[in-house]
């Protein structure tokens, strides 16, 4: 299991905490100087995918700051809901929420994505982006989330992936291995966590991988689509 901190105690559900509150003020904009702004593209798609649902309840699992919820304002829902691991994060996200003055429409809550406290079948649609490799158990953290989807609902996932071909894999590599430890290094007091971003990624399972565990945990119809060369992918899945 890849943590944030592999020579410090504690699980990794605790340093995946630690380490986004301690990287939460910098995390937008280093956010969007890692991904050179191609994660916006990707979030869009996301949203238009929300959108043709027209969902009434959504769940945006591992919101971190909360950019994904607060671009689904006009998908029609009437009620999102904003879940982090992260009080920093949250924080953050919470004060973006408040300035954009979408506070009836859109509620950050503190959670753990493995033990939700929402009732059964409560959303029509739940996303989560750039945060199931974060989780501790993936299994329980997907059974969870099928759990309190309604049925028919659907699970929507942005997450990084490893391209297969040459020269998109090789680049991807470079960026992870040596880009994000330099952005680390040369703006943020917390080195590891860049590390452990890039190391997460590329140890994740993807494509094909992903939708077998998608399959398993009870979701049908899991499909994958690759973003720009396969450097990230967006998978569906129905319950």
């Amino acid at each position: 299991m890849v943590k944030p901190y592999q020579n410090q105690e504690g699980s990794k559900k605790v340093q995946v905490e630690q380490m986004f509150d301690s990287i939460s003020t910098e995390y937008d904009r280093l956010n969007r100087v890692i991904s050179f702004g191609i994660d916006l593209k990707w979030r869009k798609r996301v949203i238009k995918m929300v959108s043709q649902l027209a969902p009434d309840q959504v769940l945006d699992v591992a919101t971190g700051t909360g950019d994904l919820v607060l671009a689904m304002q006009h998908c029609g829902a009437s009620k999102i809901v904003g879940l982090d691991l992260s009080p920093g994060m949250l924080a953050v996200g919470v004060n973006k929420v408040k300035q954009a003055g979408a506070e009836s429409l859109i509620e950050m809550v503190i959670g753990d994505s493995e033990n939700l406290t929402f009732k059964d079948e409560t959303f029509d649609v739940i996303t989560v982006a750039f945060g199931i490799r974060n989780f501790e158990n993936l299994n329980k953290g997907l059974s969870e989330i099928l759990r309190v989807l309604k049925k028919g609902g659907t699970l929507i996932i942005l997450e990084t992936s490893v391209p297969k071909y040459i020269p998109f894999k090789q680049i991807y590599l470079l960026h992870s291995n040596f880009i994000l430890p330099l952005v680390g290094k040369l703006f943020s007091k917390n080195q590891s966590a860049y590390r452990y971003l890039g190391n997460s990624a590329q140890q994740f399972p993807y494509g094909e991988a992903l939708n077998n565990i998608l399959r398993k945990i009870g979701f049908k119809n899991a499909k994958a689509i690759p973003q720009t060369f396969g450097v990230a992918t967006i998978y569906s899945a129905i319950k």
